[in-house]
Formats: C-alpha cells, structure tokens, sequence
C-alpha cells in the first residue's frame, strides 16, 4: 500500500501576508483556536488601533473579558511580546495569545515567568502556528499550544492568602464539582475554581453563560442560565421563550423564568435544589447534581444560542 508522506509546510504557502491574509482567515475562523485552547472566544474586531501601532485581534471571552490575540509569521521577537504587552495594557484586556510560526526558548520561558508571577487575573498563551500537508492535499492548520497559564501556581498562590472558613468551603467545594465535571468529557473548557459562591460555564456567546451556585445560608445549589446586556436579552428571548415547554421536556424540570429584572435586563432562567450543605454525604449528592444540570443545560441551551446564530448568519 502506498503512503502520503506528511511535511510541514510554511503559512506563507497559504497567506501570503501576515495582517492582509492570516488575521482575516482567524478571525473567521476563531473555533480552531478555541478548540486548541479549550476557550470559546467571540471576535470585536481586527486591526485595532492603539496609538501608532494596532492589534491584531480584539476578542472577549465568556465572560466578557477583552482578549488580545497577536499575530507573527517566522521566529518570535521582543517586538510582538512588547507590543502585545501594551495592546493589553491600553485596551484592559486579561488574556494575551500569542501565535507565531516558531518560538524561541526565551520567549517561552518569558510567557511562563508572566503567568506564574502575575495576578491570577491576567493569562498568557503561546501557540506555534503549523501548516501540514500530505503530498500535494490541502493544507491543514495545527494550533500547537507551547505555553499557558500554569493555574495550579496561580490558585496556589491565592490559598495560601488568608481565607474565612466559608471561603476555604467554597473553593473546596467547586475543586470537587470541576475535576467531577472535567470527568465527563462534556465541556471543553472549565475556569479556575475560586473562593466564592458562584461558578460559570460557557455556552458559547458572550453575555451568555451557565451560572451555578452554592447557597451556604439558604442550604440550596443552583443552575441557571444568566443572560447579560439588554442588546444579547432582546435577541435570544423570544426564541428561548418559544421553545420554554420543549425546553422543561428535555430536563424534566420546570424552571423559573425571571424575565424583567430591571433597566439592566439581567435576566437568569433557574433550576433548584435542596440540600444540607453541613453534610459530607448531602454535599457529594449536589454535586452530582450540579454536574447532571450542567451538562443537560448546556446541551440544551448551547443548541438554541447555536440555531439562534445561524438564523442570523445564514
């Protein structure tokens, strides 16, 4: 039988020009690298001025955070890691994503020295841009992730700051229902559990998210989907109400429709459960309980918002 041979080709085979060609292609085509980074990111836009000079890619992630995503063909430099330091200084973004063709052994210890000294708000990622190619086939595209956020160090760093009894609950408590949660293989991408009552998960579309919590005073967990932005409400709620009773059949559940909370339109569609949050075994039940709702939500749910998009973008 006879064999293609596999050869890494050069991007500039496919895009010729680094700003004209490859960030257009990446800005339509941003689930490549979502998918390589376990992210879900949406594109503001391209080409965004910042003084003299511009960023290549102005995204936001699920929760609304600005990311900056820099573009270099060739060999890395203190030029792009320069520059994309001040993009996301001037633009307030938290995430830095750098993608070249190659990167050098200083740039990649430098990208891991930033994220395992900084805040545990602000993430960098380094992602070597590969181009293969089977014979004279169509080129395929490989988003190879050679630096990212180190989040054990980072959360390591905030245990040890000085947490109540409720905190060190709360943080223990979303460890468990993350590395349950990550257990499933269901979601993609899971953030960083943090000392406090809530934890999201993405659906797919900025302002839209799941948002669970866990009640200490009121012994309840909830899930819930959080719609924030009055422009994101005004667009999906008439198709989420459309389908509220095909939606309560699949889960099995009624939910509460909190449609009109204010000028804010943060509207939330919840879902939940009692429990005694004192009780070890009580405590692992609401957990699988939360991961059960999760996943159904998101399945559920993350289909509309996705036929909601393809309505739009036919």
């Amino acid at each position: 039988m006879e064999l293609g041979k596999l050869q890494l080709i050069s991007p500039r085979k496919k895009w010729r020009n680094e700003a004209q060609d490859f960030t257009p292609w990446l800005a339509d085509n941003i689930k490549e690298l979502n998918e390589a980074l376990g992210l879900e990111l949406e594109v503001e836009n391209t080409e965004v001025a910042v003084g003299p000079y511009s960023a290549d890619i102005l995204a936001k992630d699920a929760w609304d955070r600005y990311v900056i995503i820099e573009n270099q063909f060739e060999k890395t430099d203190h030029d792009h890691l320069g520059k994309s330091i001040t993009y996301a200084s001037v633009l307030d973004a938290s995430t830095i994503i750098w993608i070249a063709e190659n990167f050098t052994e200083e740039h990649k210890k430098s990208l891991d020295w930033l994220n395992d000294h900084t805040s545990d708000k602000l993430f960098f990622y380094g992602v070597q841009l590969e181009l293969w190619q089977i014979d004279e086939s169509k080129a395929a595209v490989r988003f190879n992730v050679v630096c990212r956020p180190n989040q054990m160090v980072k959360q390591a760093v905030k245990s040890a700051e000085g947490l109540t009894e409720n905190q060190k609950f709360q943080l223990d408590f979303w460890n468990k229902f993350r590395d349950k949660l990550a257990k499933t293989k269901k979601i993609p991408s899971l953030q960083t559990p943090l000392p406090r009552a809530g934890f999201n998960v993405t659906l797919g579309k900025t302002y839209i998210y799941i948002s669970l919590t866990c009640d200490m005073s009121e012994n309840i967990v909830g899930c819930r989907i959080y719609i924030h932005r009055k422009k994101i409400a005004d667009e999906i709620l008439p198709l989420l109400e459309s389908k509220k009773t095909e939606i309560e059949d699949k889960l099995g559940k009624p939910l509460q429709w909190n449609l009109d909370l204010g000028p804010d339109r943060n509207i939330t569609i919840d879902l939940y459960h009692s429990t005694d949050l004192k009780n070890p075994q009580k405590i692992d039940v609401a957990i699988d309980w939360l991961v059960e709702y999760t996943i159904k939500f998101r399945e559920i749910f993350g289909k509309i918002i996705h036929q909601n998009n393809q309505l739009k973008n036919p």
